[in-house]
């Protein structure tokens, strides 16, 4: 799948860029596998914004996905690749022999036709799903469990893939597409093969009506604003801040440790980032 241009016929037009969808399937969406969705606009059960510069955006459907790809032993067949609004990577839709139906990721390389399956002892071919305990070391994979049986929650965006390092007794070596390395449980079960519409990252969005459309609100500099918003906020003309970079709370913008600690950092062989 390709990025296509636009034309510069306007200036909204300049720069933009959109993808070219004819390999998606000219399909209305499974409605046995649709759910609503409601929208936040960022703000928590008492209504106050606890994430900035969400609000607005085209109404949705949610696309319920299959996460655990339990189905064992009993092939599917690719009937559509649909686009999904609620996520970057496209879905495919599964038709298994039994007659159910489940949306999955969809697997750079599979096409409408293509089979797949999933439960040990099956091919590694991208699109089968199986414990990493039946994979060989140097399996590119997606879609990977961090608890069995929890589902997927590891390498699901568009173009995402990590690797299979290396088993070691229980637990096998995992390589994210954030180049950490990470330690899960061998049972886990996970997608050989890599997510689909590996291009998405090359659109250029073009104008900030396009973000609009997708639930995001502008964003404003701290310079820009008045002293009783921002720390940086006031003065005449253009000003500097006078002062290190600050969240509008006054918490350090860079260096402030935020993250708590959590049960699975013991399983980090290797951080993302160098300490």
């Amino acid at each position: 799948m390709s990025v296509r241009p636009y034309k510069p016929s306007s200036p909204g037009r300049r720069f933009m860029s959109v993808q070219d969808t004819s390999v998606l399937s000219k399909v209305e969406p499974e409605a046995s596998l649709l759910a609503p969705l409601s929208k936040s606009g960022g703000r928590n059960s008492t209504g106050r914004v606890t994430s900035r510069h969400r609000g607005g955006g085209h109404k949705r459907k949610y696309r319920i996905i299959d996460w655990k790809r339990n189905k064992d032993g009993v092939p599917a067949k690719v009937a559509t690749i649909e686009y999904d609004p609620n996520r970057s990577a496209h879905i495919s839709l599964l038709h298994y022999a039994d007659g159910e139906k489940r949306y999955i990721l969809s697997v750079r390389g599979l096409a409408v036709g293509d089979t797949v399956i999933s439960g040990e002892g099956q091919d590694i071919k991208p699109g089968n799903a199986m414990p990493l305990s039946n994979m060989p070391v140097g399996t590119v994979i997606h879609n990977v469990e961090l608890y069995p049986g929890h589902g997927a929650q590891m390498a699901r965006s568009a173009g995402s893939a990590a690797q299979l390092m290396a088993k070691e007794g229980k637990v096998a070596y995992i390589r994210l597409p954030s180049s950490e390395v990470r330690l899960v449980p061998i049972t886990c079960r996970a997608t050989v093969g890599q997510v689909g519409n590996h291009e998405h990252e090359n659109i250029t969005i073009g104008k900030a009506g396009r973000s609009r459309w997708l639930g995001r609100r502008p964003r404003i500099r701290g310079v820009a604003t008045n002293p009783c918003d921002h720390p940086h906020g006031g003065g005449e003309a253009r000003a500097t801040p006078g002062r290190p970079s600050t969240t509008p709370w006054g918490k350090p913008t860079y260096g402030l440790k935020t993250r708590k600690k959590k049960p699975g950092d013991k399983m980090i062989v290797r951080r993302r980032k160098a300490r």
